[in-house]
């Protein structure tokens, strides 16, 4: 039987429970395939698909490269890949990760519009920070139906949140009532419309999640060179702008939303500063250890580097306290 819709599902934090709740109310005869995404470690067992086989009546298995698209199957992301959809069938790929992750969600929502256009239903769940909101807002533009998590039903509601405010959501529900209301969609054709034009940035994106080189793919049309660079590989970030949403690419396919920008150089940040402690800590020790070598002959010397031991010791010391205890926010002037 031809396959008429398919659902892509995202979440992250707290997604298991939330997973396991919706599959069980999935009737054996669900009609569509599912594709779920969930943010895992790349050294992850890999056993969501087994939790959620055991309890719900749909086979779950472990998406695998090339494999078909059967309806009524759910195809879980396998740790450390990507999950991405083509016409019949799925592909799992080492692409670039995306909002610091892979699988990330954002592969698998873009594929499922650029391959199923109005026919497509994306789910984002409970979760963190914003991943899946561009895949989102590419179905959303194609036509599909965008659901979210209910942000007052996840306990982890920044990902369902911040979809309500960056796509035109069509339902809001809570996890309870999410099968029932995938149930009866799948059922229902999608409106039949004009095709939409698939945008260029879409296809090019979908093509540096299936491997393809992301220069060769045209990464360098998706957006304008900004002033800041790749977290994870320190090249220049490409800026670009979806109805006034911000987001960046880099030329080797690295992707960031602006939330995930921005916790990522808060890390970066954090990370430099502790480099740095290191290093005076390290040159207080080395002075210490230079001054304790000297004869008595040589005092003056040996004062000189125990003072300036302390003084490496008290910078290490004010920057150790300005990491480890938060800054105040700054109030804003009325």
């Amino acid at each position: 039987m031809a396959i008429q819709r398919i659902v892509v599902i995202g979440a992250s934090a707290g997604g298991i429970d939330a997973l396991k709740t919706l599959v069980v109310s999935l009737p054996h005869d669900f009609q569509a395939p599912l594709c779920v995404v969930m943010h895992t470690a790349p050294d992850s067992p890999g056993m969501l698909h087994d939790i959620l086989a055991r309890v719900g009546t749909l086979p779950a298995v472990l998406a695998a490269d090339g494999v078909r698209l059967r309806m009524g199957h759910v195809y879980v992301a396998p740790p450390d890949r990507h999950l991405v959809i083509e016409p019949g069938r799925i592909r799992v790929t080492r692409g670039p990760r995306e909002n610091r992750f892979r699988p990330a969600i954002d592969p698998l929502f873009r594929s499922a519009a650029q391959v199923f256009g109005p026919a497509a239903i994306g789910v984002i769940l409970t979760g963190n920070l914003d991943d899946g909101i561009a895949g989102l807002w590419a179905l959303k533009k194609l036509g599909g139906i965008a659901i979210v998590q209910d942000p007052d039903d996840a306990p982890f509601p920044s990902m369902p949140t911040t979809a309500l405010q960056s796509v035109a959501v069509d339902y809001r529900v809570p996890i309870a009532d999410l099968g029932r209301l995938l149930s009866a969609l799948v059922e229902t054709e999608p409106a039949r419309r004009v095709p939409a034009t698939v945008p260029r940035h879409v296809d090019i994106e979908v093509d540096i999640s299936k491997e393809t080189n992301a220069i060769d793919a045209g990464v360098e049309e998706t957006g304008i060179p900004s002033r800041y660079t790749c977290p994870e590989c320190h090249g220049v970030l490409l800026q670009l702008d979806e109805e006034g949403r911000m987001r960046f690419r880099c030329h080797t396919g690295h992707a960031y939303s602006r939330d995930t920008l921005r916790a990522a150089t808060e890390e970066g940040i954090e990370v430099s500063l502790w480099a740095a402690i290191r290093a005076l800590e390290e040159g207080q020790l080395l002075m210490r250890k230079l001054a304790a070598n000297l004869s008595d002959e040589q005092s003056l010397e040996s004062d000189e580097l125990l003072e300036r031991a302390t003084l490496l010791h008290q910078q290490s010391e004010t920057l150790r306290q300005f990491v480890i205890r938060p800054v105040e926010p700054v109030e804003a002037k009325s």
